[in-house]
């Protein structure tokens, strides 16, 4: 009798944790991170669907300054105009969005196309989802179906329809009718 009370006594003190010592090893970051798997995002202005985001992952980190949203496993934003119509497209590896400031920050083999076949190449590109407006200081390449241009900086809208290189570099291919007449 005596040893199997003793051994409960031993058990139980054996088993006094440290709060201390709990305490020390929680990773407090994680407390404060929300995390999902395969999410779709809808973006809408004035009730019309703009934008729908697709990330593999996605981490909500609550506790940063400012707070943002990264998608470390890759991304796909696909944007539409007024009649649902698919005009372009964007993929990178890379995602941070900040909800404040409604800027989504994208790196790592960016890549945007249109819908009349031009494609944009960048390692990081600024989507301002207010503004419905791309940005980069960054080198880009634009491949049209006749031309490849290459520059630093870039300003474009969101359906990559109309952008502006802001320092070009290189040779451009240019029709002879579009040239002004003197």
């Amino acid at each position: 009798m005596f040893w199997i009370v003793g051994s409960i006594l031993l058990l139980y003190t054996s088993c006094k944790n440290d709060l201390k010592k709990i305490h020390q090893t929680i990773d407090r970051s994680m407390l404060n991170t929300e995390r999902a798997d395969s999410v779709t995002i809808i973006y809408s202005k004035e009730g019309v669907t703009k934008a729908q985001l697709f990330a593999k992952t996605f981490n909500h980190v609550q506790d940063a300054k400012p707070p943002y949203i990264e998608m470390k496993n890759g991304l796909r934003v696909l944007f539409y105009n007024d009649s649902m119509n698919l005009q372009s497209t964007l993929l990178a590896k890379y995602g941070r969005y900040f909800e404040q400031s409604g800027n989504v920050l994208v790196r790592d083999s960016v890549v945007v196309y249109n819908i009349k076949k031009e494609q944009l190449n960048t390692e990081e590109l600024i989507w301002n989802e207010k503004l419905q407006k791309f940005y980069t200081d960054k080198f880009v390449k634009i491949t049209t179906p006749t031309q490849i241009i290459f520059g630093n900086g870039l300003e474009s809208n969101q359906n990559f329809s109309d952008y502006t290189i802001l320092k070009v570099k290189g040779i451009i291919g240019v029709n002879k009718s579009a040239l002004p007449v003197q």
